[in-house]
């Protein structure tokens, strides 16, 4: 049982990378695959791209790095000549002053105690070299286990980092839920509550699991499925990644690409891959991906796991798979805590086949859901309750694009759009030094290089009612203006 493993440490791995004019990404990139395959090495260990700084901007070595999930490092000539290489190249030295680049710069990032795992490869306009990294050991190259949270605890700023709907539970929710105190000397039932989620979604009880939230979900997954290859395709929520690496899992990343509007390309996805999870609205990014795009990656033997936890904020919650029973190895999950405001009280659910739901079940502990929250899940799937929802989803649209045409006008932002949820990514030079300022004028935001693909130009903006907005962006054209 991989439930009873202690989780792998491994040190990171950096890829060494000298591209001559001309070179394409796909070039590079198979030369990278090809190498780190042929040595046993696994991409998920890769934590950085590191290059000659003139190279360092070409759209070939980034594309690289955006498939990887990992930051382009960029050294200079003169560093580069100062490191001892196996595979000297005269050309290289000629030209550069160091020889080899791909060499050099592996080992100048891996520092002092890196050593070489792969001598320089080549193709035809390209050299790639592999380099371990002893002081990155079982540290993750992303900070996975950060969240919105962080960055509004204790600190009293407005918030619009956390992407739970302000001005939650409402005011009848927290009734039901004050009532439910009186029941707390009994052991909690769940079939009412599983019945009412049933209900819900068109199916039979039998195909639902009640969890503490979705992030006990991606536990379960992580600590109970015997998989060979999980796939996570980013950027996207990070805790599904954190929790198969807690359990001893080498994880590989799809990293999907701004240029293409960070959408599902599903040929992206390894063939052999036996588990592939993606949220849908992705969160960070709010893009929604088209229900029979992601049916598409179901295959004979492989779990196909989508993260519906913002679905909700999508009036008539289109392209959901939740009700679907006609895709092999899907699991959807689902979660009460951004549309009702239940952070703090742990309620979601996964929907699938029920042989599919059995590990899971047997793997959480005796009565995992409070009966508290047991009453949360069935009340917020009442008619009514749905009713509210999509009235909430319908004045978020209206905000969102509020939001958004202010942000895009903000000097060298763009937005990702067309966006869906309850939130908007968006990029600005300089974005991690516009948080701080931000913070300083009393606005947290969410900095977005903790999410794999992105880096720290990036922020991510939660949408709130239009006069909240009004005043964030007048504080943000402020802080710019500074």
């Amino acid at each position: 049982m991989l439930a009873d493993r202690a989780p792998r440490r491994t040190s990171s791995l950096v890829v060494g990378v000298g591209a001559a004019s001309g070179a394409t990404g796909t070039e590079i990139e198979a030369l990278v695959r090809g190498a780190l395959g042929a040595a046993g090495l696994p991409l998920a260990r890769v934590r950085a791209v590191a290059t000659v700084d003139r190279r360092a901007g070409e759209p070939a070595v980034l594309a690289l790095a955006a498939r990887l999930g990992v930051p382009v490092r960029a050294y200079a000539p003169d560093e580069l000549a100062s490191v001892r290489v196996p595979s000297p190249s005269g050309p290289a030295r000629a030209a550069l002053g160091t020889a080899s680049v791909a060499e050099a710069a592996a080992l100048a990032e891996a520092g002092a105690r890196g050593r070489l795992l792969v001598a320089k490869q080549k193709s035809a306009r390209a050299t790639c070299a592999v380099a371990e990294d002893p002081r990155e050991e079982g540290v993750m190259p992303y900070e996975l286990r950060h969240h919105g949270d962080a960055e509004v605890r204790g600190a009293g700023l407005t918030d619009l980092a956390v992407n739970v709907r302000a001005g939650t539970p409402p005011a009848w929710l927290r009734e039901r839920l004050a009532d439910a105190l009186g029941s707390l000397a009994a052991y909690p039932d769940d079939r009412a509550a599983r019945a009412a989620v049933a209900a819900r979604h068109g199916l039979p009880p039998e195909r639902v699991l009640l969890t503490a939230g979705a992030a006990e979900a991606f536990v379960l997954l992580a600590r109970t499925l015997p998989v060979r290859r999980p796939v996570v395709v980013h950027p996207q929520f990070t805790e599904p990644e954190a929790a198969l690496r807690a359990a001893g899992h080498v994880v590989e990343r799809v990293v999907l690409r701004e240029e293409d509007g960070f959408r599902l390309d599903p040929a992206l996805v390894p063939e052999d891959a036996d588990l592939v999870v993606l949220g849908n609205p992705t969160n960070p990014t709010s893009v929604l991906h088209p229900a029979d795009v992601i049916a598409s990656l179901a295959r004979p033997g492989r779990t196909l796991v989508v993260d519906e936890a913002f679905v909700d904020t999508v009036p008539g919650e289109r392209e959901s798979l939740a009700s679907r029973t006609d895709v092999p190895g899907l699991l959807v999950l689902r979660s009460l805590t951004k549309t009702w405001g239940l952070a703090g009280l742990r309620i979601g659910y996964v929907l699938g086949a029920p042989q599919a739901l059995a590990p899971l079940a047997r793997a959480q502990p005796l009565w995992p859901v409070s009966t508290p929250a047991l009453v949360a899940a069935e009340a917020c799937s009442a008619p009514a309750a749905l009713a509210e929802a999509e009235a909430v989803a319908r004045a978020l649209a209206a905000d969102r694009d509020f939001l958004a045409a202010g942000l895009a006008e903000l000097p060298g932002a763009r937005v990702v759009g067309p966006a869906a949820a309850s939130f908007l990514l968006v990029r600005l030079p300089e974005a991690a030094r516009i948080r701080e300022r931000l913070r300083a004028a009393g606005w947290a935001v969410r900095r977005g290089d903790t999410f794999p693909g992105l880096g720290d130009e990036w922020l991510r903006v939660a949408v709130r009612d239009r006069g909240t907005s009004e005043r964030f962006l007048a504080a943000a054209r402020g802080v710019l203006a500074g």
